[in-house]
């Protein structure tokens, strides 16, 4: 394991002013999305979106990583170009997404699997031009639940990828996402969200897993998206920043926070108002937050363009041009001048 190397990786994904680009949907997902706008969802429709995000022109000044699917990094321009050679050219580096998805593990709760066969698509991926990855654990809030086990077990599976990433020269991003799904308060939101955190870093710690070599992609602590009371973007601030400075180590190399079904308007507000935040200076003049704070969103960067696209190629420069519109925005978000 180099550590430096990961150091150095992990780092570069959170430089200032940039952040990660999530476009790892699985198959199920972007059939959704596009017959969301009435496009028709086969390889090469697939392929014809990806490539027309990937080689906007200017991405590399907003983005510092991207997220692949399975289906994704083996993909190719029109020309030719593997995708992950068109997004290091722009000096973007190249993720993957490699748990395979969710099974029940209770009522109401999942386990993310995809252990079983990691230590070899972790060689072939890092082959094909990946230098980081992404696994994603999803914890639900309802009536009993979550249960100690499920989070005891997801956390478990969490380390174990991020230790096998290491090993593998590759930087793990690590994903619990509490979902905001219920009529839950952001107080249980912030309850569930620490403990979960909590569990993940201490298995981390006990695998051995090296968490300045680590980007943790954690949810914002939002209320319910069906609780009567919705919190402002300065409580979501307050209530996101205190749930790190409880659960996460110093030493990790930054937070990039995931969107969670958030509106684009919403998950830009929210990050902006957790930035500032975190630039404020406690009274031994240290910032409240010890790490870089970014984004890794999906959907929230993508809707917009793919509205405008719908799967027609003159609509191509109109789509790139909303697509880079947002990601101005939400690099704005973070507080640094471009």
């Amino acid at each position: 394991m180099d550590q430096q190397k990961l150091t150095r990786i992990a780092r570069a994904l959170v430089a200032p002013g940039k952040g990660i680009l999530a476009m790892d949907e699985s198959s199920g997902t972007i059939r959704k999305r596009f017959e969301e706008v009435g496009v028709k969802d086969t390889e090469e429709t697939r392929r014809a979106y990806r490539e027309m995000l990937l080689t906007t022109p200017g991405l590399g000044r907003y983005i510092s990583g991207a997220i692949l699917f399975d289906e994704t990094i083996r993909q190719k321009t029109a020309a030719g170009i593997p995708f992950p050679a068109v997004l290091k050219k722009q000096g973007i580096i190249p993720g993957i997404k490699v748990d395979k998805g969710t099974r029940e593990f209770a009522p109401g709760e999942l386990l993310t699997e995809g252990l079983d066969d990691l230590r070899e698509r972790l060689a072939e991926y890092r082959m094909l031009g990946a230098q980081f990855a992404k696994w994603r654990v999803v914890i639900a809030i309802g009536n009993g639940i979550p249960s100690e086990a499920c989070i005891d077990a997801n956390a478990r599976a969490l380390a174990q990828y991020a230790l096998l990433c290491q090993q593998q020269g590759i930087v793990p991003v690590v994903e619990p996402e509490v979902l905001m799904d219920g009529t839950h308060t952001i107080q249980r939101s912030f309850e569930v969200t620490v403990a979960v955190q909590k569990a993940v870093f201490a298995e981390l710690k006990k695998s051995g897993v090296a968490c300045g070599g680590i980007i943790l992609k954690p949810n914002m602590v939002l209320s319910g998206y069906g609780c009567a009371e919705q919190a402002d973007s300065e409580t979501v601030a307050e209530m996101t920043v205190r749930c790190l400075r409880e659960a996460v180590p110093r030493e990790v190399a930054g937070i990039a926070f995931l969107s969670g079904g958030q509106t684009p308007d919403q998950a830009t507000e929210n990050l902006s108002a957790m930035c500032r935040l975190s630039r404020t200076k406690e009274r031994d003049g240290k910032a409240v937050t010890p790490w870089p704070l970014t984004f890794s969103y999906a959907r929230a960067l993508q809707e917009e363009a793919l509205s405008i696209w719908k799967g027609k190629e003159e609509n191509v420069p109109a789509a790139r041009a909303s697509f880079l519109a947002r990601l101005a925005k939400v690099s704005s978000a973070l507080g640094y001048i471009m």
